[in-house]
């Protein structure tokens, strides 16, 4: 099962390490499914986790081992096809990993612009605890 967490479940995995978020962090850990990224969302992730509103709620030392991490263990995609089906053009590069990555889904907290799509192409577009229930990772 291929997967793409979008970048603010991957820091409120980072934030809470036994949340919902981390749950699903600690079945990719285990190789349940493949994590895709790509290598927009990492440069997001590493400006995200420096930001000042973030930086007192995660250790930093967490965060780039985190980084390190899905750089090493993750499927990273380099290219991105140009995307614009959301209403936030911020949201639409995680659109564009679900094509180029072939995603099954999506995860993510965005329910206003995001998950209110519901599905993109085969992707199905899911909260963390709703793939958790998929996974049969229930917390």
């Amino acid at each position: 099962m291929r997967i793409i967490i979008d970048t603010n479940i991957l820091v409120s995995a980072l934030i809470s390490e036994h949340g919902v978020p981390a749950q699903l962090l600690d079945a990719w850990t285990d190789n349940v499914f493949t994590l895709i990224t790509s290598r927009t969302q990492i440069v997001e992730l590493n400006d995200v986790t420096r930001r000042p509103i973030v930086r007192p709620l995660l250790k930093p030392s967490n965060a780039g081992r985190f980084i390190n991490d899905l750089q090493k263990r993750a499927t990273v995609l380099e290219r991105l096809p140009s995307v614009d089906r959301s209403r936030d053009a911020n949201d639409n590069f995680p659109l564009a990993m679900a094509e180029a990555g072939e995603a099954d889904y999506l995860v993510t907290g965005d329910k206003c612009d995001v998950l209110a799509l519901g599905q993109h192409g085969p992707t199905h577009i899911v909260t963390a605890r709703a793939m958790l229930a998929t996974l049969g990772r229930t917390d």
